[in-house]
């Protein structure tokens, strides 16, 4: 890459996951909207047909007068190929398919478990990793061998797996993990700030926070904007909301499978004194199954949705669809706002600018009470070739309580990933809050979400 008058170019970044149909066109609008950098974006995907695609979509960007940021996109066969020179890499892969989503999500109901997402925690979260980590294990190692200096941000759930793979498997890696969902609870608090104060237009990221927890579980311990506290304000209007949460009119849960009311996180503020920092869908699946999750009356009283795996199906046709259009020609990308912070981030770590944001990576102390080396979620600062993290102190002992059963079991889901231990595995499972099964029943669900998922798991479990 080449440094010249406040810009690079010759920028190179490796994109696995290359054929995804929605990610994939956030990075091409972000670096199509960005003047400072310019490169080769080198797509893999296990489906070369879609990455080949989404090649023809991006270099047709080019010839836009709207696009500042100038990218040749190319389709790579090998991990190697993609790997070898990159500046950066982005990992964003769908972990198998919505076939296999379906059973990790609805297998369980039979049971009496419900969730709300199944891609980080409860039984859904811990299969979804198994067939996970082997794949970060080849990931990893490509990394370590063709480009072992390049900075890796992963967006791929179960993130903190995702990236505690990545570090076991190569410690030396520069690898991080990026979630949106401390900016949507940023929005709230703007908007709640705003309805309450009567400011207008408040930035979600002048909303300062300090962030504490895993990723999907995170808090916030702090919060202000300016020179007002925040948390005084907030502990006020749940008192006052509680019931009806919160919601604007374009934003209803009912008609949106993303969306919430945020009762569930009023209610956890309520209970624990803290600021829950993720969406409702999230924060109901690291509770006890009878607190958010216990049947779909109870999720609907919450005010928050079961994300379907027929509605990913139908969303993906949907797309499938829209990427006809956009190879054709047919519709042509919108530079809008993706609300994501790659790009920026991107442009830190080559120190054209510096900022602080969430961050998933191991930790080294910023959490005081969690274990050294598990994969945490806190604020970090990012500067040329280096990310600190931000001390974020202790978390709360009623909190901490609730954070440690699935501390525990993103270590012994690693391993039980890393040796195919099905008895490894199934301690971690009945140690999840959502599962409130007997062994027999545990180990009878847990062997038919193996088996469902069995194509995409290494030969240790093919006896299962």
């Amino acid at each position: 890459m080449n440094y010249e008058n406040g810009t690079v170019r010759d920028l190179r970044i490796a994109y696995i996951g290359g054929g995804s149909r929605g990610w994939a066109w956030g990075l091409m609008t972000d670096l199509a909207k960005e003047p400072a950098l310019s490169g080769t974006v080198s797509l893999y995907d296990i489906n070369k047909e879609a990455a080949r695609h989404n090649e023809i979509i991006g270099n047709r960007l080019n010839g836009r007068e709207d696009v500042k940021g100038i990218w040749n996109y190319e389709t790579a066969d090998t991990l190697k190929e993609a790997l070898t020179g990159a500046d950066f890499v982005i990992i964003s892969i769908l972990p198998g398919t919505f076939d296999e989503m379906e059973s990790d999500v609805h297998a369980p109901e039979a049971y009496g478990i419900w969730q709300s997402v199944g891609d980080t925690a409860g039984p859904g979260g811990l299969v979804r990793a198994l067939r996970t980590i082997p794949m970060f294990v080849t990931i990893a190692e490509a990394i370590r061998d063709f480009s072992p200096n390049a900075w890796v941000i992963n967006y791929t759930n179960p993130m903190a797996l995702c990236v505690q793979t990545l570090y076991h498997v190569f410690p030396e890696i520069k690898a991080f993990g990026c979630c949106h969902e401390v900016f949507g609870t940023q929005k709230l608090l703007a908007s709640i700030l705003s309805d309450v104060k009567g400011i207008p237009d408040i930035p979600r990221n002048e909303i300062i926070t300090n962030v504490i927890g895993i990723n999907h579980f995170t808090w916030l311990t702090s919060a202000s904007y300016k020179a007002i506290d925040i948390f005084p304000i907030y502990r006020d209007y749940v008192e006052a909301h509680r019931t009806e949460g919160y919601a604007k009119k374009d934003d209803n849960w009912m008609n949106n499978s993303f969306a919430c009311a945020h009762c569930v996180k009023f209610d956890l503020f309520h209970r624990y004194g803290l600021i829950a920092a993720a969406g409702d869908r999230h924060l109901a699946e690291f509770m006890p199954h009878d607190d958010y999750l216990k049947d779909p009356q109870t999720v609907k009283s919450w005010k928050f949705g079961l994300t379907t795996v027929a509605f990913r199906k139908n969303q993906l046709n949907e797309r499938l669809a829209r990427s006809e259009r956009l190879l054709k020609g047919e519709e042509e990308l919108q530079l809008k706002d993706t609300g994501e912070e790659g790009i920026l981030l991107i442009k830190a770590l080559l120190g054209l600018h510096t900022m602080v944001t969430n961050v998933n990576i191991p930790n080294s102390g910023q959490i005081k009470n969690l274990p050294l080396g598990s994969v945490v979620e806190t604020n970090a600062f990012f500067s040329r070739d280096s990310i600190r993290p931000v001390d974020a102190g202790s978390i709360p002992e009623n909190v901490l309580a609730l954070i440690m059963p699935h501390v525990e079991n993103h270590r012994d889901i690693l391993k039980a990933a890393l040796t195919c231990d099905f008895e490894l595995a199934l301690k971690a499972f009945r140690n999840d809050p959502l599962v409130n099964l007997n062994e027999e029943d545990s180990r009878t669900l847990l062997t038919e979400m193996i088996r469902n998922t069995k194509t995409y798991l290494p030969e240790g479990w093919q006896t299962i």
